[in-house]
């Protein structure tokens, strides 16, 4: 099959990009390359992809519309998982515009070139912050996720919304997936794991928010690719299906439309989790205890039922498996 990956260069887009590829398939991969973090870790991802024959790049922003729809029509992909978005829950209290243009532009723009081009299934990244400050663990889909504190979670869930609009006056099959927290090789260096990892190794203090209290569905990025390839190879969701209260959607709508929770179905808390990074980097990190900051959550925890019911999902990768191989990565990517 033929697949439209966006964030090709990312953390997931090129771990999900490489399975695909290994499974024999082809696909067109989309990137802006951007410098929210090191450009140069995306570049070493791409090289990773450029060697198979079945692979093709494309430098663009899914918020260029002219760019985006040139792709569709030259490269006629059978279906899309549009991974390309402005990250992160602290970014987007400095940077609000940047996640207005790629994840509610950009967005618009995957949709429409889905739309008109015949795309069979368009699988999105969504993202638990859609929960806001629920306190009900673990979050199901059918919880409430209209009161999003951030920024970032408040576009995720307009994706959401967006998905299931063009799913009902198009029949344009839809599947949004939750994401929890994803950690491993290749990681993003804004997030925590690569944060203390580098300043554990230099001797230098790593910020601990909520003094560590506050816990995290922490997701070893093997896993989600599995789930995420699962649901792009599968079967998309049919008009008038027989919705049951797994799925969160109203009886009176005929929209092909879905979303999963894609976590590891867990939650442990941040000290445990640096507990363990410290066993395997064999030193003890200096601690900067911090209130909890502004637009983040204290809790996350994935349940996962549904999609371990509809596509045989289930994670298997414990955290002290997942940081030594993120470490053995570390350690070997940057010469230390």
């Amino acid at each position: 099959m033929k697949y439209l990956v966006t964030g090709a260069a990312g953390f997931i887009g090129s771990t999900v990009t490489k399975k695909l590829l290994d499974a024999g398939d082809e696909v067109v991969g989309v990137d802006n390359l951007n410098d929210y973090y090191d450009v140069n870790l995306k570049k070493a991802r791409l090289e990773l992809l450029k060697p198979f024959p079945r692979f093709k790049f494309y430098q663009t922003n899914i918020a260029e519309r002219d760019s985006l729809s040139d792709i569709f029509s030259n490269e006629k992909p059978e279906r899309v998982l549009n991974l390309a978005a402005q990250a992160g829950v602290r970014y987007s209290v400095t940077n609000p515009h940047a996640y207005v243009e790629a994840n509610l532009l950009g967005f618009l723009n995957i949709l429409e070139g889905c739309r008109h081009h015949q795309v069979t299934h368009l699988v999105y990244a969504s993202t638990s912050s859609v929960y806001g400050l629920s306190t009900k663990m673990p979050f199901t889909e059918t919880d409430d996720a209209d009161h999003p504190v951030s920024l970032y979670g408040a576009t995720k869930r307009a994706n959401e919304l967006m998905a299931h609009s063009y799913g009902h006056m198009f029949g344009l099959p839809t599947t949004g997936l939750r994401f929890f927290t994803v950690y491993g090789p290749w990681g993003r260096p804004d997030m925590a794991l690569f944060l203390f990892t580098k300043n554990i190794l230099e001797g230098k203090p790593i910020e601990v928010f909520n003094h560590g209290h506050h816990r995290r569905d922490f997701t070893y990025i093997d896993d989600i690719a599995e789930g995420v390839c699962r649901v792009l190879k599968g079967a998309p969701a049919k008009p008038d299906s027989s919705w049951d209260s797994n799925h969160p959607v109203p009886s009176i709508s005929s929209a092909p439309f879905r979303i999963y929770n894609i976590g590891n179905n867990r939650s442990i808390e941040l000290m445990k989790y640096i507990e363990v990074l410290e066993s395997e980097l064999g030193k003890k990190a200096l601690k900067k205890n911090l209130p909890l900051q502004q637009g983040d959550v204290e809790s996350t925890e994935a349940s996962v039922d549904s999609l371990a019911k509809d596509f045989g999902y289930r994670p298997t990768t414990t955290i002290e498996t997942g940081i030594k191989r993120f470490v053995e990565w570390y350690r070997n990517y940057y010469k230390i």
